[in-house]
């Protein structure tokens, strides 16, 4: 029987899911740091685990065949979770978004992913493991690409706590992680206004450029390029729920306009992509549910992976269509 473990079950993007864990049939053992709050799910299967108690998450990555881990900020969290599911045998999943951590457990893991015959995906959520997907869709069959950029058009967003921890991580961070020239490069940005071209309806849009999301370490894994940069709508943060929705309902938080566009620039021309839906919470969760049961049916080698090294990314984003996260268009294949 395969067993999938949801680490942050009580948080808005646990419960998404979760509920679509159970809406296919999946058995499910939910798990957090608060015991009362987990209870109150409802649940028959759960098991509290403090990130400072081991032997509890341990025995969580012992039940599990793999973790989804939906507790942030990952850059406090996502180190013990991703330990004890390698050391327990247990493929590891999670919504990272902060560039740092992200490195760190591709820098961290994968002898020790390889050994135990596992495999550990940081960053399947939106920002960053929808963008590493989509970029490399977009680039398949491209060849000497100078630059790809990832450019997010984002309205109505509603944070949650974790999510507003997180932002601040990545906007206070001065030393920025950034790919150019052909290689990783750490040290202050200073982001500058920009103008990027989304599709029709969305058009031309301010931007801020570059955020700290990470697509330049996860995209230069699977895809041959100079350079990599992701980009926001400038509106995104400056929307006045953004920052005030803590303790909204969740159909409330489902309200989100989403657009995504990868546009990779080459020697011998260019090719563009992109994606359009609502909730962006909900495009997360189907992706990490998507590539839970990916692994567990054995469709991925053990090790450190992005989405789009793990998986096919054109038939995994076509995946996600055929469950409702978004609509797509793809440049046809040469």
């Amino acid at each position: 029987m395969t067993v999938f473990a949801i680490y942050g079950a009580t948080g808005h993007t646990g419960r998404l899911v979760t509920a679509e864990l159970l809406s296919r049939g999946k058995d499910v053992v939910l798990s957090g740091r608060n015991p009362a709050a987990l209870a109150a799910l409802g649940q028959e299967r759960i098991l509290p685990a403090g990130l400072d108690d081991p032997a509890a998450l341990r025995t969580l990555a012992e039940m599990a065949d793999v973790i989804i881990h939906c507790a942030g900020p990952f850059a406090t969290t996502a180190l013990p979770v991703a330990t004890a599911a390698v050391e327990g045998g247990c493929h590891y999943i999670d919504h990272s978004v902060e560039v740092h951590t992200v490195k760190h457990l591709f820098d961290t893991f994968p002898a020790r992913a390889q050994s135990a015959g596992v495999t550990v995906l940081p960053s399947v959520s939106f920002y960053g493991g929808i963008g590493d997907l989509l970029a490399g869709a977009v680039a398949r069959g491209v060849s000497e690409i100078d630059r790809i950029t990832v450019a997010y058009a984002v309205s109505n967003w509603m944070m949650t706590h974790g999510a507003v921890e997180t932002a601040r991580l990545l906007f206070a961070d001065t030393e920025r992680i950034g790919f150019a020239d052909g290689a990783l490069q750490t040290g202050f940005v200073e982001p500058r206004s920009a103008v990027f071209a989304f599709p029709p309806p969305v058009g031309p849009r301010p931007m801020i450029a570059p955020v700290p999301f990470p697509e330049a370490v996860t995209v230069p894994r699977h895809t041959r390029t100079r350079s990599v940069e992701a980009q926001l709508t400038a509106n995104t943060f400056a929307e006045e729920q953004a920052f005030t929705s803590e303790h909204v309902t969740a159909d409330a938080r489902a309200a989100s306009e989403f657009t995504v566009a990868a546009q990779v620039l080459a020697a011998h021309g260019s090719a563009a992509g992109s994606l359009r839906g609502r909730d962006l919470w909900r495009a997360a969760a189907l992706a990490s549910v998507e590539a839970a049961v990916r692994l567990t049916e054995g469709r991925a080698k053990s090790g450190v992976a992005s989405p789009a090294e793990a998986f096919d990314a054109t038939d995994f984003l076509t995946a996600l269509v055929d469950h409702g996260a978004f609509t797509l268009e793809l440049p046809e294949q040469p």
